[in-house]
C-alpha cells in the first residue's frame, strides 16, 4: 500500500473517531443519577455465631440502596469476631475492609444494629454521635434499647452517591461506636 493511501486511511479512521466521540457513543462517563450498580463480595468465614445476622445487615444494604449489590461472593468485606475491645470498622477504601463484632457488645445492643451500622463505614459513612435512633450511624450514643438496623434515607443516599463515584475513600477505623457497658455475668 503507498504511503499516500495509508495516510488517506488513516485521515478517514480519526475523522471516524471523531465523529464517534462527538456523538457520544464511545464510552460515555456515567451520569451522575445512574446507577452504578457496584458489588461489595463479603464473607462470613470468620463472622461465627454472627454470619447470619451479616446476611441480614447485607439485604437490608441492598433494599435501602440503588448503586450497590452486596454479595457473598468474595472477601472485599470480611466479617469476624471477638471478645472484649468492641465492635468496630476498617475501611482500607470504600467497599473493602472488616468489620469485628464484640460479643459483649452482642448481649447489650441490638446485634444487627451494630452490624449494619459497622458496614456502613465499609461503604463511607461516619459515625453520627447525636443519640437518634432512627440515624443508624449514631450507633450505640442512641442507647442499648435502640434496635434500628435500617439507615435513614440521608444515610443511603449517601451511599449511594459513594458508589457513584462521589464518596469517601482511604483506610478509616472506626472505634467507640458503641460504649462499653458492665460486662454481663
Amino acid at each position: 500500500m503507498s504511503p499516500r493511501r495509508i495516510g488517506r486511511r488513516f485521515a478517514t479512521l480519526v475523522a471516524g473517531a471523531a465523529t464517534v466521540l462527538s456523538l457520544g457513543l464511545a464510552n460515555p462517563a456515567p451520569a451522575a443519577a445512574e446507577a452504578v450498580n457496584a458489588t461489595v463480595c463479603y464473607t462470613t468465614s470468620q463472622a461465627g455465631p454472627y454470619a447470619g445476622v451479616a446476611d441480614q445487615a447485607a439485604q437490608i444494604w441492598n433494599n435501602y440502596t440503588n448503586n450497590l449489590t452486596m454479595s457473598k461472593c468474595g472477601s472485599n468485606l470480611s466479617i469476624r469476631y471477638t471478645t472484649g475491645g468492641g465492635s468496630y470498622a476498617v475501611r482500607r477504601s470504600l467497599g473493602n475492609g472488616y468489620v469485628v463484632i464484640d460479643t459483649i457488645q452482642a448481649q447489650q445492643y441490638s446485634v444487627l444494629r451494630i452490624m449494619t451500622h459497622e458496614i456502613g463505614h465499609i461503604l463511607g459513612l461516619p459515625d453520627n454521635y447525636n443519640g437518634q435512633c432512627h440515624l443508624l450511624m449514631s450507633g450505640g450514643s442512641a442507647g442499648t434499647g435502640c434496635t434500628n438496623p435500617y439507615p435513614y434515607s440521608t444515610e443511603a443516599a449517601q451511599v449511594d452517591r459513594n458508589f457513584g463515584g462521589f464518596g469517601a475513600d482511604g483506610t478509616q477505623v472506626f472505634r467507640d461506636s458503641w460504649p462499653a457497658l458492665a460486662a454481663i455475668g
